[in-house]
């Protein structure tokens, strides 16, 4: 009877163990990596994946963190090609700092969400000058006008270090099939 409990109270531990650790590794997460670089930056370069499956050029935008640090805040106008790509489901391809600098893939989302434009607004503000002094860049009536859109990058997983842009020439997977393409 009592290596039947000893039994049962190990399977109990590793099914709270398992319900415990695994929504937490499912969850994508800004790298140890690319988070040193992203302390350090004032732009990312990000680029689309094309529907022929190829990477567009890399654009240089400015970016905030999540209030979970979890991801990317970035603003955009709703014509742009980013836009675009992003509604139909293109994984982001993301360099830090400049366009050959710590780079990873991930999922973007165009989002309507009040809290997440107004962390766009309040850290702009505060880290680039051009938005305090000169009014670049996102603004709450740009916002409420829809010509601006706010976008949350989410990380999938870091590309290899040395990773470039290379428009025209075909997107890594969003997931990893065991290599590092």
């Amino acid at each position: 009877m009592r290596a039947k409990t000893q039994c049962a109270s190990i399977l109990l531990l590793a099914l709270l163990a398992v319900a415990l650790v695994g929504p937490q590794a499912a969850s994508a997460e800004i790298s140890a990596r690319d988070g040193r670089a992203l302390a350090d930056a004032k732009l990312i370069y990000i680029a689309t994946v094309r529907k022929d499956g190829n990477q567009s050029k890399a654009a240089p935008v400015w970016f905030t963190l999540s209030a979970d640090n979890r991801g990317i805040l970035i603003q955009t106008g709703p014509q742009t090609w980013k836009v675009k790509r992003i509604k139909r489901g293109s994984p982001v391809l993301v360099w830090i700092g400049t366009a050959g600098g710590p780079a990873f893939i991930g999922k973007a989302e165009i989002t309507p969400d009040a809290g997440v434009q107004q962390k766009i607004l309040t850290d702009m503000h505060a880290k680039y000058w051009e938005n305090r002094v000169l009014g670049v860049g996102p603004s709450a009536e740009r916002f409420k006008s829809g010509d601006r859109l706010a976008i949350v990058i989410t990380p999938v997983r870091d590309l290899p270090d040395g990773f470039s842009s290379a428009p025209g020439t075909p997107a890594p997977k969003l997931e990893s099939s065991g290599s590092n393409s």
